[in-house]
């Protein structure tokens, strides 16, 4: 495994130490309560910025100046304008796009290839949400009732949203947020993750200099417990959209009961990632190593339930590890660097544990299984990538949701059994299938209980595409028009007219 060197750290604009404030009613303002919170980069442990702590108070505040927004001017944009709005919030972070990118990468870790990477995607969604906003459409319907009655259907924005996302992508998840909140007409308060806030008040600052009114999108950093439990428990907002773990997921539920908002929920998962012997094993090796490994594993549809064929179980699970071996880890402002940091200590903790429950439950580690602390590494939280061989399905490892960068090598030898064995999880977010067997993958693709099915690829991702989770992985969808949905009631109108 190649480490990457010590290499200067350029202090970027928007993380030089400063404080930063929170968006409010198109205003930057400190938290009431004045508390703020430090935000660090996970490769170095430097101090990037200090951060506005927002709490129930702020929350209240930015509520307020959304359901202000809501019910004033912006309801009289026409859908062209606000197609326009996204427009230009697209051409300024395309021109901005380098410091944002770096901006991912320094406060959650991410290689600079990694959050380069994602441009098409960051540019795509908001281009597509555009499209989108003139596109929302009723229908007429006609309906068996005596006499001359005229039925059609009206789709309307929802109204104010409570956005909640993590730490795993801070660009293109406030995007998914933002966007389809713009382009339906709502308004939306932002809770980024407290680990990584930095590119959400940015992006705060581009949607004020794209012309979005004030009070249309609001910022509030702060920490889950605080704000965010605010936020899905606020009598004025009308939907929670949020990404995260399955077990915050269910407190937004019971949150919500209050005034009954709609919620829609991108949680958790423990995607099998299915490798037949009559695979591609050259593309399939790298193929299933990444589907874990990319973004140190901090990915909720990663693939590290790894089921591999029996007859070629061994040679496969043995050239992953190999792969993963010959990862280059460090600081991802290295160009050269593969993998980085988890974004915390926290986070480095908790994998670090399931490392030591992988070893006492029998699995044995053919790659990684330790901490990352050498040289140019030592103040940062590196884990190895990992491939735990030996694996059973019963296993904590093989059940439970790691996020890190940690394979979970399970050997199958009967295909029908096999279906069972994958479905045998809580959660249903995404799964793989290595074939060339055409009709072998429509039918595993099929009979596989996740959102996703990706086949000889893994995390294929396009606007146009829906994403989201069957069990526990939650409901609603993301990207797609089934995404712009989530963010419209349907009201019915009849008219009499004879």
């Amino acid at each position: 495994m190649a480490v990457s060197q010590a290499i200067p750290i350029t202090r970027h604009p928007y993380a030089d130490g400063s404080t930063k404030k929170m968006l409010i009613d198109g205003k930057w303002v400190d938290a009431a309560s004045g508390k703020t919170f430090e935000t660090h980069n996970p490769a170095t442990g430097e101090l990037l910025a200090t951060v506005a702590e927002g709490d129930a108070e702020d929350i209240n505040r930015a509520v307020a100046a959304a359901r202000r927004a809501f019910e004033g001017a912006w309801s009289k944009v026409k859908p062209f304008e606000r197609q326009n709005l996204l427009l230009k919030l697209a051409e300024l972070v395309e021109a901005n796009f380098e410091e944002l990118s770096q901006l991912d990468t320094l406060d959650m870790g991410a290689p600079i290839s990694r959050t380069r990477g994602n441009k098409l995607r960051a540019l795509g969604m908001l281009r597509y949400y555009a499209g989108q906003a003139t596109a929302i459409h009723g229908e007429t319907i006609e309906n068996s009732l005596p006499g001359e009655i005229f039925s059609y259907t009206l789709k309307e924005p929802i109204g104010v949203v409570g956005a909640i996302i993590p730490w795993n992508g801070p660009l293109t998840a406030s995007i998914w947020k933002i966007g389809p909140a713009i382009a339906t007409g709502c308004t939306v308060v932002l809770k980024p993750a407290e680990e990584s806030p930095l590119t959400s008040l940015r992006i705060g600052e581009l949607c004020m200099e794209a012309g979005i009114p004030p009070g249309v999108v609001n910022v509030v950093p702060g920490y889950g417990e605080t704000a965010g439990a605010a936020l899905a428990s606020h009598p004025d907002v009308d939907k929670v959209a949020f990404t995260g773990s399955h077990i915050t997921g269910q407190s937004i539920i019971r949150a919500s009961a209050g005034n009954l908002k709609r919620v829609s929920l991108e949680l958790g998962g423990k995607s099998p990632d299915i490798v037949f012997a009559d695979a591609d094993l050259d593309a399939a090796v790298p193929g299933a190593a990444m589907a874990v490994f990319a973004n140190s594993g901090q990915i909720c549809s990663a693939g590290t339930r790894l089921f591999v064929e029996q007859k070629v179980y061994d040679e496969f699970v043995g050239r992953v590890a190999e792969f993963g071996k010959k990862l280059q880890v460090g600081n991802g402002l290295d160009p050269n660097t593969q993998i980085g940091p988890l974004v915390s200590q926290q986070q480095m903790e908790r994998v670090s544990g399931y490392l030591d429950i992988g070893q006492k439950e029998g699995a044995k580690a053919l790659a990684g299984g330790g901490r990352l602390t050498e040289g140019a590494l030592s103040k940062g939280y590196f884990v190895q990538p990992t491939v735990f061989a030996n694996v059973q399905d019963n296993m904590r490892i093989a059940q439970e949701e790691i996020f890190g960068p940690v394979i979970s090598a399970i050997s199958f030898k009967d295909p029908d059994e096999l279906i069972k064995r994958a479905n045998a999880t809580t959660f249903g977010l995404g799964s793989g299938v290595w074939t060339t067997n055409v009709s072998k993958a429509h039918q595993v693709a099929k009979a596989l209980r996740a959102g996703s099915v990706w086949v000889n690829c893994y995390q294929a991702m396009d606007p146009a595409v829906p994403f989201g989770g069957y069990k526990m992985s939650g409901y609603g969808r993301e990207s797609g028009k089934q995404h712009v949905e989530e963010y419209l009631n349907v009201k019915a109108v009849w008219i009499k007219t004879g």
